[in-house]
């Protein structure tokens, strides 16, 4: 099965515990970057950068980046070259975004959703493929070369 990145700050601490046992459940591999202990004083790149630079190098096939509202999580796994976020609250955007954007991160909100359908919505982005087609290759074409501005124009 999938082996599946998942981290989280203060804010998503306990979201990412019931998450990572359903996931586990559910048969996936799952690698947590951590929190390990709750801390309210951590901060959210200390974790998410980790996770995102693991999903660009291969090490898990997608990851689930948790904060207290996702925000957070999906501003720092954005600024890792090669990483594909979304904050992700509705079941339509967690499959469309993988599905045309090919999304490789999803972030949650501990303080927005429960286990419930932070589960569903991980199980939906997880389970979705990229399609490929010509309008949706060329627009994430378009996306990654911003990350090199060099040669965007």
């Amino acid at each position: 099965m999938m082996r599946v990145g998942i981290a989280s700050d203060h804010g998503g601490f306990v979201l990412k515990g019931q998450v990572a046992a359903g996931l586990r459940a559910l048969g996936y591999d799952v690698l947590d970057f951590g929190a390990y202990q709750l801390n309210p004083q951590d901060d959210y790149p200390d974790f998410i950068v980790p996770l995102a630079r693991a999903v660009v190098a291969g090490l898990v096939e997608r990851g689930v980046a948790l904060c207290g509202s996702g925000v957070g999580a999906s501003i720092a796994a954005n600024m890792v070259p090669g990483v594909r976020a979304g904050l992700i609250h509705d079941v339509i955007s967690a499959r469309q975004g993988v599905e045309d954007d090919d999304m490789n991160v999803v972030c949650l909100g501990g303080k927005v959703v429960g286990p419930v359908l932070a589960l569903g919505l991980i199980e939906t982005f997880l389970t979705a493929h990229f399609r490929g087609a010509p309008g949706h290759r060329r627009r994430l074409a378009e996306v990654q070369a911003l990350e090199h501005p060099e040669t965007f124009s």
